[in-house]
């Protein structure tokens, strides 16, 4: 239990950081070409996770699960940035939020580990949460859909397809999340440099204050991140991941209102307790599913007698 609540605590950490991304981001999509970005971000982190893998003092040797699931994560966490980025640079923060925080109800379809479907109380948690996101954003006002918009909810599909397969692939296995991280880095870095090698010049000549949202987006946002979501998966499950990373909405309203000046409205209030409600109703009916056997799912199902009361 502790270990699941630790887990928990990393997870909220993680949408903390990735909710105060957004700001970096556009800071720097509007300076910088999004290919050059998505570039600078995947070198950074390449050398930085070379870096503490050097400062090892007993370097842990490599295996063919890290080369190999990492190889694969590496393409999919490439298309997710790649797309959400893209997606982030043509929409309005409010209509980007929304959307992406359909992942929370499509990561339990695609998270197949435990063979066994959710009960329905889950994907009712999960529509509370996506409910708390419209009104999270209602204050800046939606549009119509437009390109932007559609490349947020394919980057929602590909992040829940993403977090399903980091459980499925390193569940179980022999994977140090650090030399995880470290392939995906290099994958990426290998995918966008022949892409963003017209804009190179552009990223030399940028201002300091391009290279600082850099700089956090490849620290923070990318190698933090990925290694803390790595490790935290593996002690929990994907559904349930997804429902604490859904908190990032919340947190980006926060630092929205600490930091950018903006104005807490009876809405977003609202949505932020709904979230939060939503958050820890989901967590408890999926640690609920996952702790009941299939024997006793079938015992407890509305369509067998039972011979007890029910709550």
């Amino acid at each position: 239990m502790f270990a699941t609540r630790r887990a928990d605590l990393v997870l909220i950490l993680v949408a903390l950081i990735w909710g105060s991304s957004y700001l970096s981001a556009k800071t720097a999509t509007a300076a910088l070409p999004v290919l050059a970005v998505l570039l600078a971000r995947y070198a950074i982190s390449a050398v930085a996770c070379g870096a503490l893998i050097g400062l090892r003092r007993r370097p842990r040797r490599w295996t063919r699960d890290e080369i190999r699931s990492g190889s694969v994560l590496g393409i999919t966490q490439a298309a997710v940035l790649a797309v959400e980025t893209y997606g982030v640079a043509h929409t309005s923060a409010a209509n980007a939020g929304l959307i992406i925080s359909l992942t929370i109800v499509l990561t339990p379809l695609l998270d197949r580990r435990e063979g066994r479907r959710l009960p329905p109380a889950f994907f009712v948690a999960a529509g509370l949460c996506v409910l708390a996101v419209g009104l999270l954003t209602s204050s800046t006002g939606l549009h119509a859909p437009r390109l932007g918009d559609a490349l947020m909810l394919a980057a929602a599909v590909i992040r829940a397809g993403h977090v399903a397969l980091v459980g499925k692939l390193t569940v179980g296995r022999p994977v140090n999340p650090l030399h995880l991280t470290t392939v995906q880095t290099v994958v990426g870095t290998a995918l966008f440099l022949p892409l963003a090698i017209p804009h190179l010049p552009e990223l030399a000549h940028s201002s300091a204050t391009t290279w600082y949202q850099l700089v956090y987006l490849a620290l923070f946002c990318s190698v933090f991140a990925f290694l803390a979501q790595t490790w935290a998966v593996q002690g929990t499950s994907a559904s349930r991941a997804s429902l604490l990373l859904g908190t990032e909405p919340i947190w980006a309203v926060a630092i929205g209102i600490s930091l950018g000046g903006e104005r807490l409205t009876v809405w977003t209030t609202l949505g932020a307790a709904l979230m939060i409600a939503g958050t820890y109703w989901g967590q408890a009916v999926e640690r609920a599913h996952r702790t009941t056997t299939p024997a006793e799912e079938e015992l407890l199902s509305p369509t067998q007698p039972s011979c007890g009361a029910r709550r």
